[in-house]
This record gives structure tokens, C-alpha cells and sequence, in this order.
């Protein structure tokens, strides 16, 4: 059987090229039938182009220890069927060189291939999410966080603003609870924000374990505030409203997936 070489598991010389992990021989990238034991006095020879190959290394090669045969005759058929196989001729070489009563040279120009592994296209972990650069995902994590910081910042700023919008919709009464809801959820909201983002950014030990055990806080402020484009709905339109709502909707999920994949 040929040998496997790790250094170079393909050799290319002219039209030819030799496959060692497969133990195949092909011609323009079409199979060519060739038994084992040529095969492997040609991967003897491509490994050491130009060199001599004794006769001896190809029998030690081709027959272990203990096997009886006729070893200068099984030789010198291997030779001619690999010789047959790619056209060449002893009187004049192009790819081996006959050194009589010594061994064999191969003559022609190799290439040594070698494949590197390809990587899967998508890469995914026990979990089912893919992976990704933890760096990029604890990074977005982080940016959503300072979005609903600045929600809530402009919330309280503009606090007359959203009374007046809610009196206008709900009447008086309702608008002071609306109003209570709203400002009550941003002033818990900064310090659950900030806690977040100290988290993320100071790579808590054990953050997915608490993460996990306050999403169910988290979502609800999330849901709530992702309505929020609502009240802009004057300033930017119903359609850009209604989708600046739908994607905050998302990130409500969205972070917990972040989460997962930056703390497996």
C-alpha cells in the first residue's frame, strides 16, 4: 500500500497528479487504474525528485519483513505497469530515470500541494447559535443598553411633553398614570441599564447565570419602552414609528441572544 506523506498529501508533475490519502493517480483530472504497489514506487520517487531511490528502499517499502516473493522481478513489473501507466519509456525518460543495478530517479518537475482545512461556512456551538467574535457581540450588547439610557434620558427631559400627549389622547386622569408609569419605569430603568452595561463591560463572572434570572424584568421594561416610538409619532410619522417600534420589539429578544452566545 503507498505511504502516507503529512508534509505534501498531493504531488502535481505535467498532466499527472498524485493523490497519497486516496491512493489515486489521475490524468487531467481523470482516474487512472493503477494497482497499489506502483503507486507506491511512484510516491517513493516524488517525495525525493532528482534523488536516487535504491532498489533496496523500494522492496523494504513495498514488502514487510517476512514476506516471501520474488523481489527483482515483483519490482521491475511494478516499474514497467507505472511506466506503462504514464506514457514514459526506459530508453528516454521523462519521468523516471533508470540507474542500473542501483535503482530509479524520477526526472520531471513536481509540485507539492498542500491542502489547507477548510472551515465550515457556519460554525455552531452546542447551543444551535453561531459562533462569533466575542469582542463584536458584547459590543452590541452594549449599545443597546446605551440607546434605552438615552431613552430614558430624553424621557425625563421632555416629561411636560409626554403628559401632554397622554392628556391629549387619554384625557386628565388617565394622562397622570400613563405619566407616573412612564417616568417610574426610566428612573428604575437607568440603574438596571447601567448595571448591564458595568457588567458586559467589566466581564462579570457568572453574568449569564443573573442575566437569565432578571430577563423576565428586563423584558417587561423592553416590551413597555418598545412602544415608545409611539409618542414620536407627531414629530416622525406612523411609518417610521411603527418601525422603529417593531425592531425595538425584536432587541427585546434580541439581547438575550447576545447574552448567550458572549457567556456559553
Amino acid at each position: 500500500m503507498p505511504s502516507a506523506s503529512t508534509a505534501a498529501p498531493k504531488f502535481r508533475f505535467g498532466v499527472f497528479e498524485a493523490d497519497v490519502r486516496t491512493g489515486e493517480l489521475r490524468k487531467h483530472g481523470i482516474r487512472l487504474r493503477l494497482p497499489d504497489q506502483p503507486f507506491a514506487v511512484l510516491v517513493a520517487m516524488l517525495e525525493r525528485p532528482g534523488e536516487l531511490v535504491t532498489r533496496e528502499e523500494l522492496v523494504k517499502r513495498l514488502w514487510p519483513d517476512g514476506t516471501f516473493v520474488d523481489y527483482d522481478h515483483s519490482l521491475n513489473t511494478a516499474v514497467n505497469r507505472l511506466r506503462e501507466t504514464l506514457g514514459d519509456s526506459a530508453e528516454t525518460p521523462r519521468f523516471i530515470e533508470t540507474l542500473p543495478r542501483r535503482g530509479y530517479r524520477f526526472v520531471g518537475s513536481v509540485e507539492r500541494i498542500r491542502e489547507e482545512p477548510v472551515p465550515p461556512v457556519t460554525a455552531l456551538a452546542a447551543d444551535g447559535l453561531p459562533s462569533a467574535n466575542r469582542k463584536l457581540v458584547r459590543t452590541f450588547f452594549l449599545l443597546a443598553q446605551v440607546m434605552y439610557l438615552g431613552f430614558y434620558i430624553a424621557a425625563l427631559i421632555n416629561w411636560g411633553e409626554i403628559h401632554w400627549l397622554m392628556e391629549t389622547v387619554f384625557g386628565a386622569r388617565p394622562a397622570d398614570a400613563f405619566t407616573v408609569l412612564i417616568l417610574g419605569t426610566a428612573m428604575i430603568g437607568i440603574p438596571l441599564r447601567l448595571f448591564l452595561l458595568t457588567a458586559v463591560g467589566w466581564d462579570y463572572a457568572g453574568f449569564r447565570q443573573k442575566y437569565d434570572r432578571l430577563f423576565p424584568v428586563i423584558a417587561a421594561f423592553a416590551l413597555l419602552w418598545g412602544v415608545s416610538p409611539l409618542l414620536t409619532a407627531h414629530h416622525i410619522g406612523i411609518g417610521i414609528t411603527l418601525a422603529v417600534a417593531a425592531m425595538l420589539l425584536y432587541l427585546t429578544f434580541g439581547q438575550r441572544t447576545l447574552v448567550q452566545m458572549a457567556y456559553r
